[in-house]
């Protein structure tokens, strides 16, 4: 017989109210409750599991993520929840690999990064831009389809105008090109300087990013742990095969 478990010490564990932990039984996060003859919710161990593993998994992938791995857990989709941990798994290793190229990119910069651009024209032609860093016309265009450059048009002529801060992208892209990092990676750096605003900024950004990358990784673990918990407990152990030869437990290499 299983052990019954009151709602309000599911609810008290996480900071939640009674009420959230039957909506999320109605919205299908966690199994249907069985009904005692008084007509109460009889909540288990799988509950509080379900319970456990939901709120672990929000902040290692957020609530649209969360909700849809704990839906395909609850109505026996064991596969495609597995799938929806590998899709953060990548997301995160994703966003490291951004990271990492904007650090790497970053670091060859070196001493060479130019101040913010202050004092400079209104705007320059493309010519003028091309005379200031000293590469041809037709190397700022490559930047342009590349995405490292988005002048604007004049709207009479439609001839390109480079404002202070497409003069300051065009002199780290210069910059980063002598040092041997491709369009794509420059790119990157750029957008990741247009958001932070600065190359100070940008550099606190990136280690906040990094913190909270190591966060959420952190977050993974430990919601990966809790679904698993809750897998044993919702649908019996699923992990036999643990104690199996090896050549049982792995696929051939």
């Amino acid at each position: 017989m299983e052990v019954k478990v009151r709602s309000i010490d599911i609810a008290r564990e996480h900071g939640l109210s009674t009420q959230a932990i039957r909506n999320y039984e109605e919205a299908g996060l966690i199994p249907r409750a069985q009904r005692s003859p008084s007509g109460y919710r009889d909540y288990t161990a799988a509950h509080a599991a379900g319970v456990a593993a939901y709120m672990a998994l929000i902040p290692a992938c957020g609530y649209p993520f969360s909700r849809r791995i704990m839906l395909a857990v609850t109505r026996g989709a064991l596969d495609e929840a597995l799938e929806l941990v590998d899709q953060g798994h990548a997301l995160l290793a994703r966003d490291r690999d951004t990271l990492r190229t904007v650090e790497t990119a970053l670091k060859h910069l070196g001493a060479d990064i130019p101040p913010e651009v202050r004092g400079t024209r209104v705007r320059y032609s493309i010519g003028e831009l091309a005379g200031h860093l000293r590469i041809s016309p037709a190397t700022l265009r490559a930047w342009e389809r590349a995405g490292v450059l988005n002048p604007q048009r004049d709207a009479h002529t439609g001839h390109r105008q480079y404002h202070a801060q497409d003069v300051r992208d065009a002199e780290l892209a210069h910059l980063l090109r002598r040092g041997g990092q491709p369009l794509s990676t420059i790119r990157t750096v750029l957008v990741e300087l247009r958001d932070a605003g600065s190359i100070q900024a940008l550099k606190g950004m990136l280690a906040e990013w990094r913190s909270q990358l190591r966060l959420r990784g952190l977050a993974q673990m430990n919601g990966a742990a809790r679904l698993f918990a809750y897998i044993n407990a919702f649908d019996g152990p699923i992990f036999g095969p643990l104690n199996a030869p090896e050549e049982h437990r792995y696929p051939p290499t």
